[in-house]
């Protein structure tokens, strides 16, 4: 197995030398790097990461694509895509205040799959299967707790009740797919779901919030798309975290997207240690639209118990938005919200200087000063 790196992109290339179909995304779904032997085919593992990989037994999944593998630094433990695939010890340290359920989810859940928590929409849990198991991940009692689970019952159980309640509250008019990553269904079980969805007059936007287009592009093939193409207004959301991700294969992915008519917005969080710089996050946002992709969120880390380790203040984070907003193309800048238990909040700038009877006074991104008096009527 040899490795090559691709002209003119700052990725640890491909692995080229596979006796298997390299853009059949099944059977890197099958392959997935599993165990300590498979993935020192890729890495020179660590002390510290092998230690983790075997502490995580009975407690966190773990399970790394061959595809995002093959974008891994081989020698450097803080590759960005390491960090968030391979098992850390960090894990393992409690922080205060985490909880496997920061965002209340269970809390809002009404059904086996659904869980309500704004009025007009509601997320649809689909799977607990993902093609990695992110280290970051909001669900990870959910998604990596091999004791752990959000759905009421089981998996396996009918979606029905899931449809007719979805049906009796025509409040309903969005549904997000979402798990688990969703796209790790096939085809014709997707397609059943959304046909479903689409006999319920009142649900007028599906949306798939999906890591595919970055864990796993070949999953995103035109096949797919066209069935998706169906069922518009569909959109996908994805979740981008590092300027590596973005490469040759994931950009042919979204384009599919795009070509079908699914729009595509990112959603990245912050990560200590990953995107929690400046630079990188503007060179990651700037890449982003290069491939049409449309930054949406930048999620503050939630204090997830196994996830806090990842958790940056929140004036790093606002630091990071004053150095985008007003310095870069404004659709290239995410709004930047910390999801609680009541939902997402943004965390805006502070730009009103001062609020009176009188007026405004505003500060640019240059904190530059501006008075806006009150429009009141022109003395005669």
């Amino acid at each position: 197995m040899t490795v090559c790196k691709e002209k003119g992109n700052e990725l640890h290339g491909i692995y080229e030398s596979v006796d298997w179909d390299w853009d059949d995304w099944s059977q890197h779904f099958r392959r997935r790097i599993q165990t300590l032997d498979e993935l020192k085919k890729y890495i020179d593992v660590t002390p510290d990461e092998e230690s983790a990989i075997q502490k995580s037994a009975g407690i966190y999944k773990w399970a790394v694509t061959p595809y995002y593998a093959s974008l891994m630094d081989k020698e450097d433990p803080n590759c960005p895509i390491r960090r968030q695939a391979i098992p850390s010890l960090e894990e393992f340290t409690t922080y205060n205040y985490s909880d496997v359920d920061p965002v209340g989810d269970t809390k809002y859940r009404v059904g086996n799959r659904i869980v309500h928590k704004y009025a007009d929409r509601i997320i649809m849990l689909i799977t607990e299967q993902c093609p990695v198991y992110c280290r970051h991940c909001t669900r990870k009692f959910h998604t990596t707790n091999l004791n752990g689970t959000y759905f009421e019952s089981s998996e396996s159980e009918s979606y029905e009740p899931d449809f007719l309640y979805i049906e009796n509250h025509q409040e309903i008019r969005d549904v997000l797919l979402t798990g688990g990553d969703p796209l790790t269904y096939s085809d014709t079980k997707l397609e059943k779901i959304l046909k479903r969805l689409r006999s319920i007059p009142h649900v007028e936007i599906i949306r798939f919030g999906s890591r595919y287009p970055v864990l796993l592009p070949q999953r995103i093939t035109k096949e797919f798309c066209e069935m998706l193409e169906k069922y518009h207004p569909i959109w996908l959301n994805t979740h981008f975290n590092h300027p590596k991700e973005i490469t040759k294969d994931s950009a042919k992915a979204i384009n599919l997207l795009l070509t079908h008519g699914v729009p595509v917005q990112n959603q990245s969080v912050l990560l200590k240690g990953i995107n929690d710089d400046l630079e990188i996050m503007k060179k990651l946002l700037h890449n982003l639209l290069k491939i049409r992709v449309r930054p949406y969120y930048l999620y503050h880390c939630d204090n997830v118990t196994g996830v806090s380790h990842f958790m940056t203040t929140i004036d790093t984070g606002l630091d990071i938005m004053k150095g985008l907003v007003g310095h870069t193309t404004g659709f290239a800048t995410p709004s930047y919200v910390i999801t609680t238990i009541n939902g997402k909040i943004p965390l805006p700038l502070n730009t009103v200087v001062e609020y009176s009877e009188d007026g405004l006074i505003l500060k640019n991104y240059q904190d530059k000063e501006t008075s806006l008096p009150y429009l009141t009527p022109k003395d005669s």
